[in-house]
C-alpha cells in the first residue's frame, strides 16, 4: 500500500499545529515522547497535549512547555475558555503546571521570531544557543529511526540555508537561538517520529497562507511573512494566497518542515482517506485555527499497483475485471484570465509569464492575433486555482498595459497522475505516470531532473530522458 499525507493548511502551519495533527490521527503521544528522550534534552521541556476548541470545532493541542520559562507563564485571552477550564484529555510529560504558554522566543541571527500560532510584547531567551552541526549531531547520536534521522536533518538543514541567505553566513554558522532549542528539536523531529509511526511514504501540502501584519522580533517589528519564511517560499515556489488574516499563520519550523518533505504544493492528490488529524493552533482566528492532515492510500477504490506499459497490451486497453477497477478521471473548476494586447514590450512577456506562476498560475500561454486596425497583438491567457484569481489579476495589471480581463470558470478533466521514481547510471529520475481507466496515457521523465544530471555529467539531455524512460518501462515489464 503506498501510504500517503496531505496537509490542509487553511490557517498555515507551525510544527506545534503538525504533532497536534499527528496525535489526533492515532499517534500515540507516549510513543513520541519516549523517542524524545533519545535526544537528552528531556530536562529542557514538558510535552502535553489536551482536547480544545477552535471556532466549536475540536482538535488536539500539543504543547513544549520550557522548563526555563515556567516562571514567565501568562494567561492568552484570545484563547477559548474550553481549552484552560475543561480539557477533555490532558496527557502530561514531566512535572505539569496550569496556565498557557505559547512559544514566544526572541534572539539573533536565525528565528527572530515566533515559531509558533502565538505572539507576546514579551520577550524570552533560552540558556541553549546552538549552531546547525549542534543540532545535526544531536539527532545522528539519538539512535532515531533511519527515516525519522533522516528527515530531521534535511529539515534543520533547510531552514538553517533559509536562515543564512537572510542574513548572509553560510548554514553551519547560522546561531540558531530558538530553533536550536528543545521546543523546535520536538516539534521537528516529533513530527518526523509520528510520520514514521504512520508509515507515511509521501507528502503533500496544501497551498500556503501569507498570513499579515507584524511579529515581535530581537531586533524589533518584523513583516509577516517573516523573512526565512519567504526565503523558503521562493526556494520552493511555494504557491501562496491571501485569506484575510492579519497574522503570523505559517512559521519557520512549519515552513520547513513542508518545504523538506513535500512532493508538491496545491490540491489533494487522488485518495482513499483512512484517517483526518485535526491539529489546533494556540489562537482562535475568524476561521477555525486547524491543521487538517489527511491519512491515506494513493488513488481510488480498486486502484492498482502500476499496470503494464502500453506496448505489452493491445491498443493500451487492459481488460476490466473484479480485482482491477478501473480509474476515473477527476474534475476541477479552473480559472481562465484572458486579456489582449498591443502596445506591451515584448521582452516584458516572459517577466509576465513567470510573476503569473510564481503566485499560482497553473498554466501560461500567448498566441499572436490581430487586433482592431490591423494591429499585430498577442492573446495572454493564465489558468488558474478559484482561490489564485486574484493574485493573477493584480500581475497581470501590474506587469501589461492592459486595461481589462475576460474571466471565466471552466470545468477540466485532469487524468490520474502518479510520481514513480527510477535510477539511472547517472543518478535519480522523476517520472510522471498518467492513467486513464486501466491503462497508462502517458509516461514522461521531469525535465528538471533531466536537464540537471545531463549539466552534472555533460551529456545531452535527450540521452538521460531515454535512459530514464528506458529503465522505468524495465522495472514495469519485471514488475507486472
Amino acid at each position: 500500500m503506498n501510504k500517503i499525507a496531505y496537509f490542509e493548511c487553511p490557517t498555515g502551519i507551525a510544527g506545534d499545529m503538525c504533532l497536534g495533527a499527528l496525535v489526533h490521527a492515532g499517534v500515540p503521544l507516549d510513543y513520541i515522547a519516549q523517542k524524545l528522550q533519545l535526544l537528552g534534552i528531556s530536562a529542557e521541556y514538558q510535552l502535553r497535549a489536551q482536547l480544545v476548541h477552535r471556532n466549536t470545532q475540536q482538535a488536539t493541542k500539543v504543547y513544549v512547555d520550557l522548563i526555563s520559562d515556567l516562571p514567565k507563564k501568562t494567561q492568552n485571552p484570545e484563547l477559548d475558555p474550553a481549552e484552560t477550564e475543561s480539557p477533555t484529555f490532558d496527557r502530561r510529560y514531566h512535572h505539569h503546571h496550569g496556565g498557557e504558554h505559547s512559544h514566544e522566543h526572541s534572539h539573533e541571527h536565525s528565528h527572530e521570531y515566533s515559531h509558533s500560532h502565538a505572539e507576546t510584547d514579551t520577550e524570552i531567551s533560552h540558556a541553549h544557543h546552538r549552531h546547525l552541526p549542534e543540532i545535526e549531531q544531536i539527532i545522528v547520536s539519538a539512535n532515531l529511526p533511519k527515516r525519522v534521522e533522516t528527515w530531521s536533518l534535511a529539515v534543520f538543514r533547510k531552514l538553517a540555508e533559509a536562515e543564512g541567505a537572510v542574513h548572509g553566513i553560510s548554514p553551519d554558522e547560522v546561531h540558531f537561538h530558538e530553533v536550536g532549542a528543545a521546543d523546535a528539536l520536538v516539534d521537528i523531529v516529533g513530527t518526523c517520529l509520528g510520520l514514521d509511526w504512520l508509515d507515511v511514504e509521501e507528502f503533500y501540502f496544501s497551498t500556503m497562507p501569507t498570513g499579515g501584519g507584524t511579529v515581535k522580533a530581537a531586533h524589533g517589528r518584523l513583516a509577516v511573512p517573516t523573512p526565512a519564511v519567504m526565503k523558503l517560499w521562493e526556494m520552493h515556489r511555494v504557491p501562496v494566497y491571501n485569506n484575510g488574516i492579519d497574522r503570523e499563520l505559517c512559521t519557520p519550523t512549519g515552513t520547513a518542515i513542508a518545504c523538506t518533505l513535500a512532493e508538491s504544493f496545491g490540491p489533494p492528490p487522488p485518495m482513499q482517506i483512512h484517517t483526518i488529524g485535526l491539529g489546533a493552533g494556540s489562537r482562535n482566528l475568524s476561521i477555525p485555527n486547524i491543521l487538517r492532515l489527511w491519512i491515506g492510500e494513493r488513488g481510488f477504490v480498486g486502484a492498482v499497483p502500476p499496470c503494464p506499459p502500453p506496448i505489452e497490451s493491445e491498443n493500451s486497453q487492459l481488460p476490466f475485471t473484479d480485482a482491477q477497477l478501473p480509474i476515473t478521471n477527476s474534475q476541477e473548476t479552473i480559472c481562465v484570465l484572458e486579456t489582449q494586447i498591443d502596445d506591451l514590450n515584448p521582452q516584458a512577456i516572459a517577466y509576465v509569464f513567470d510573476a503569473l506562476f510564481a503566485v499560482g498560475a497553473l498554466d501560461v500561454f500567448t498566441a499572436s492575433i490581430v487586433m482592431k486596425k490591423s494591429r499585430l497583438g498577442v492573446l495572454l491567457t493564465a489558468i488558474c486555482p478559484p482561490e489564485f484569481q486574484e493574485a493573477c489579476e493584480t500581475v497581470i495589471f501590474r506587469e501589461t498595459t492592459t486595461l481589462g480581463i475576460r474571466i471565466s470558470m471552466q470545468q477540466r478533466t485532469v487524468l490520474y497522475r502518479e510520481i514513480h521514481k527510477v535510477q539511472t547510471k547517472y543518478g535519480e529520475v522523476r517520472i510522471k505516470v498518467a492513467k486513464t481507466g486501466l491503462s497508462i496515457a502517458n509516461v514522461q521523465p521531469e525535465y528538471e531532473d533531466c536537464a540537471q544530471i545531463a549539466k552534472a555529467n555533460n551529456i545531452s539531455w535527450r540521452e538521460v530522458h531515454r535512459l530514464a524512460l528506458q529503465n522505468w518501462y524495465d522495472r514495469s515489464i519485471a514488475e507486472n
